[in-house]
Parts: C-alpha cells; structure tokens; sequence
C-alpha cells in the first residue's frame, strides 16, 4: 500500500504559520559555517608565522641598511691518539664523506659542534663545513698532526631570522614546517576569498578592493621593476 506524506496543517485562527526551511538558504548556511570554522583555524595557526615571515620581509628588504656586527670565534683542540688512525694520510683522491662516527662523536663533546654532515677529505687536512641560520662555521683537522682548528661566525639574530625566513641552512624539519605553514596560508587566502563572494551582495566595494590588490601589484611590476 503506497504511503502518502500528510497534508500540511492549516493554521488555527490566531496562530502565525510555521515557515517553511528553504534549500538555498540552508546550503548557503552550511558552507558559511564551513568556510568561517575553515578560516579562523587556519589564521590560527598562521599568525605567529605571518608575523615572523612579515617582520623579516621587512628586515630582508632593508638589509642593506641594517648594519650588522659579526663575531668570530675560534678554538682548538688535539686529537687523541687513539683515533688519529681513523685519519691517517694515505693516498687516496680528494674525496667528500662523513667523518668517521669516533671522531664525529669527539668533536661533539669536545667542541659542541654537529659534526656529521659530510667533510672535505684531501692528503693533508679535512675541512668540515658547519653553515647555519644567522652564522657560519667549520672545523679543520690535521690528518698527520691531530690538531684541530674549529670557528664560528654569529651575525647577530636579525641575520638568524632572516635566514629562517629563507630557509638557509635551517635543515629538513624547517622545511617542512614552511611547506605546511604555506599550505595554511593557502587555506586561509582561498576560504577568504569565499567569504568575500558570500557577503558581496552586501559589500558593494568588495570586489573594487580586491581588484586594486591586483592591479596595483601588476602596475609595479610592468612601470617600476627593471
């Protein structure tokens, strides 16, 4: 037997009729829910990083004009004995390959430095380059003496967010950490943009304004960039 839906109620006199949800309507709140929750979540987790890569855009574009004050520092150390046969001279072709991970681990502890990344090996000496954000460094070991001579250059920590901003040096982790923060940007710039078509209706300047946000960037580029 085919079932019927039930007729809608006629209103008693005196009672307001119950309005009936439209489809457009609840869509429409749907994704402006959406979008809202979508929005604010990811502005969160950009802020600190827009405010970091914003400062240092700064700072980068102004870097001629901030003086900076490198210090240099340098130390030295002897190889013990018992490792100085991992390095022994020999007769092999200049090549470049970790240190050996005794002596990798000495250089720790002894001078602090990471060192097992991979070194310069000539007849004579092994230079390890040690490059980081804001500095440099390196480490230089006599392979017939054991002596070893170690620096390190600090330009200060304008120089060490700038490098940040540019990802110099600052290993794989960070990488990733921009890769996503740039992801999270995204989702931020296109749930903006949705927003905005939602409420244009309502803000009649809106697109005007994104437009300018185009055009003048474009005007820049083509009349004052050669």
């Amino acid at each position: 037997m085919q079932e019927y839906p039930p007729a809608a109620r006629t209103p008693l006199k005196g009672e307001k009729p119950v309005a009936q949800p439209r489809r457009g309507r609840s869509a429409r709140t749907f994704w402006l829910k959406q979008l809202h929750t979508w929005h604010w979540v990811s502005s969160a987790l950009c802020l600190i990083g827009l405010l970091l890569f914003t400062i240092t855009g700064i700072t980068l574009n102004h870097a001629a004009e901030i003086e900076a004050q490198p210090v240099t520092a340098e130390r030295s150390a002897q190889l013990p004995a018992n490792l100085l046969s991992a390095i022994a001279p020999d007769d092999a072709a200049d090549a470049k390959k970790p240190l050996p991970a005794p002596i990798a681990q000495w250089l720790g502890a002894e001078l602090k430095v990471p060192a097992g990344g991979i070194a310069e090996w000539s007849a004579d000496e092994i230079y390890l380059a040690l490059p980081r954000p804001g500095g440099d460094g390196w480490v230089s070991i006599d392979r017939t003496t054991g002596a070893v001579t170690a620096e390190e250059t600090s330009r200060g920590w304008i120089a060490w967010l700038n490098d940040l901003h540019k990802g110099r040096n600052a290993g794989g982790t960070w990488k990733w950490f921009i890769d996503i923060f740039a992801g999270a940007c995204l989702v931020f710039s296109i749930t903006g943009l949705f927003l905005l078509q939602l409420h244009a209706s309502k803000r009649p300047s809106t697109w005007p304004i994104v437009g300018a946000g185009l055009v003048i960037p474009a005007i820049l580029a083509l009349y004052f960039i050669h």
